[in-house]
C-alpha cells in the first residue's frame, strides 16, 4: 500500500480496486407519461389561485383583527380620559357653587356697612352735594 506525499490516506491504484459486480435492479423506474400526469399538473396549476386567495383572506382577516384591537384600545383610552374630565368638571362645578355662595356672603351691603362703621370708623354722610356739568 502506498501513501500520498504528506497524507495518511492510502493511494489506490487500479490494481488494488475490487472489480465492480453488476447487481440486478430491485426496483425499476420509468419516466412519467401516464394519463394522470397531465391531470396532476393541471390540478397544481388550478390550486395556485385558490391557495393565493386563501392566503389573502387570512391576511385580510388578521388585518381586520388588528384594526379592531387597535380601535378598541383607543376607545378604552378615550373613555377613561372622558371619565377623568367628567370628574374634574364635577369638582369644578362644586367649587364654583361654593365660591358663588362665598361671594354673595361677602358682597352683602349689610356686611360692608358694618365693616365700614365698626372696623374703619366711617359714618354715613349727613349732607349730599351734587354737581351738575352742562
Amino acid at each position: 500500500m502506498r501513501y500520498y506525499e504528506g497524507s495518511l490516506a492510502p493511494q489506490l491504484d487500479q490494481e488494488e480496486l475490487a472489480p465492480v459486480v453488476a447487481r440486478p435492479a430491485v426496483f425499476t423506474s420509468y419516466a412519467g407519461g401516464g394519463r394522470d400526469t397531465s391531470v396532476r399538473h393541471e390540478a397544481s396549476v388550478a390550486m395556485f389561485p385558490l391557495v393565493a386567495l386563501a392566503l389573502a383572506l387570512i391576511i385580510v382577516f388578521c388585518a381586520i383583527g388588528a384594526a379592531r384591537v387597535t380601535l378598541t384600545a383607543g376607545t378604552v383610552a378615550l373613555r377613561q380620559g372622558s371619565e377623568t374630565v367628567s370628574s374634574q368638571i364635577k369638582d369644578l362645578h362644586t367649587l364654583n357653587n361654593d365660591l358663588q355662595i362665598e361671594r354673595s356672603l361677602f358682597s352683602g351691603s349689610d356686611r360692608i356697612g358694618r365693616i365700614a362703621t365698626q372696623n374703619l370708623g366711617m359714618v354715613h354722610a349727613s349732607e349730599v352735594e351734587r354737581i351738575e356739568l352742562d
